[in-house]
């Protein structure tokens, strides 16, 4: 790899020029040929060798994942730390070519069920988000049943999930952020219209959650006479990112556009707040962590452009407009020049994390520099922990530790599919 040369928070590397990259993608033979396919994604079809390894690393490291499984905390059953993080490992893994027969594949999905039923005992259905509560374990739960041919224990599942509607919508203490929040509610539900069908959960349910987010952001808005339609705190903080911030509960909200009729109405509103955000964007191409913190310091899905980029191509596809692709391929710029970073190899803050900037940028422009930008990143992770970065407070968890790593390789067997876990649909 290129030379490194190592910072406070990232590690910085020299590249090849940019209009080299296009050659060194075929000669380095990441790719075979690049075509649309029947879903309009571009199809590139990985080589060989990149097969090969990416193979041989998840074997290997799927095996250090299993063992050092033994050693984390079984009270922990989040998607975000804990062992359902796990549970959706083994079944994104089943859904990949990763596996090369139905023995494999269902050798993965009775793994990710035996992790989840361990769980169910444990959850009461007061916890309300997808990654970090009990809701996420509910909707995994039922779509996991569902490939077992389990109805009756699935639609359990979907009816326990619709119940804690209630509570969503109703507390107002309940902050409007992914991790902890009614926009990680709504991504549970939709995670069950995705892989269940959108019949399974009902409209009226959607439309509860989204007016619920739209109400809150509306009304601190008002409050704090923002120049921004909507508006959202957590923990006194104005937080931009996707996980805390404005850019993760915007990306939900657009997920249901247009089918969603209060969404619908209120889509100037969104995207007076996705313009506010430019108008906070940092000369490099990142965002600020919140709108209290001036330093452009953090590159991290969490913190940063690495997310700032999945709203800005959704804004690009919802509204049309140059501009937001423009914002988007800035923060792929970015993340590459500072996106290597000491903090580790995971998903919520870490190099695999960022890593998903790449290939977002690949899936909707086809450009094979942001697709050899991803596959440079993979290859730096395949050292995992030779770098002297910092080892996380659950270092084989989803969000923080090696399973991430190992879902962002699965992903890049078909990189037009791939798809953040637990954000990006």
């Amino acid at each position: 790899m290129d030379k490194i040369k190592l910072s406070e928070e990232f590690v910085e590397f020299q590249l090849l020029r940019e209009d080299d990259i296009p050659k060194q993608i075929l000669e380095k033979g990441t790719v075979k040929v690049d075509t649309i396919d029947e879903t309009g994604y571009h199809r590139m079809d990985v080589s060989q060798p990149w097969r090969g390894l990416l193979k041989e690393n998840i074997e290997k490291y799927l095996q250090r994942l299993e063992n050092g499984l033994k050693e984390t905390d079984p009270n922990n059953y989040s998607v975000y730390t804990g062992s359902s993080g796990i549970a959706l490992l083994y079944y994104h893994l089943s859904s990949t070519t990763f596996c090369q027969n139905t023995s494999e594949q269902q050798q993965l999905l009775s793994k990710a069920l035996d992790v989840l039923e361990s769980n169910l005992d444990k959850v009461k259905g007061k916890r309300l988000t997808f990654l970090c509560g009990d809701a996420g374990v509910y909707a995994l739960s039922a779509v996991l049943y569902s490939k077992h041919g389990d109805m009756k224990k699935c639609e359990k599942c979907v009816e326990k999930l619709c119940a804690m509607c209630e509570s969503v919508v109703s507390d107002p203490s309940l902050p409007d952020e992914i991790l902890y929040g009614r926009a990680g509610f709504l991504y549970s539900l939709l995670f069950i219209q995705t892989h269940l069908g959108k019949e399974k959960v009902s409209d009226a349910i959607i439309e509860q959650v989204v007016t619920a987010i739209l109400k809150s952001g509306l009304s601190l808005s008002r409050k704090e006479r923002s120049r921004s339609a909507l508006m959202y705190v957590w923990h006194d903080k104005h937080y931009v990112g996707a996980a805390h911030g404005i850019v993760g509960i915007l990306y939900m909200l657009l997920q249901v556009y247009p089918s969603s009729p209060v969404v619908t109405q209120h889509i100037t509103e969104i995207q007076n707040t996705i313009d506010y955000l430019l108008t906070k964007q940092f000369s490099s191409g990142n965002f600020p962590s919140s709108l209290e913190n001036e330093s452009d310091r953090l590159i991290h899905w969490c913190h940063g452009a690495p997310g700032a980029v999945f709203l800005m191509l959704k804004a690009y596809q919802v509204f049309e407009e140059r501009r937001y692709l423009d914002v988007a391929i800035s923060c792929g710029n970015v993340v590459w020049k500072r996106g290597l970073l000491r903090k580790g190899y995971g998903i919520c803050h870490g190099v695999s994390g960022n890593a998903y900037t790449f290939l977002a940028l690949y899936k909707q422009t086809g450009d094979q520099v942001d697709l050899h930008r991803a596959f440079k990143f993979a290859e730096w992770t395949f050292s995992y922990g030779e770098h002297n970065c910092r080892t996380p407070d659950t270092p084989y968890s989803l969000f923080e530790g090696l399973a991430g790593t190992i879902y962002f390789w699965s992903d890049l067997f078909e990189p037009q599919k791939s798809r953040f876990p637990a954000f990006e649909m």
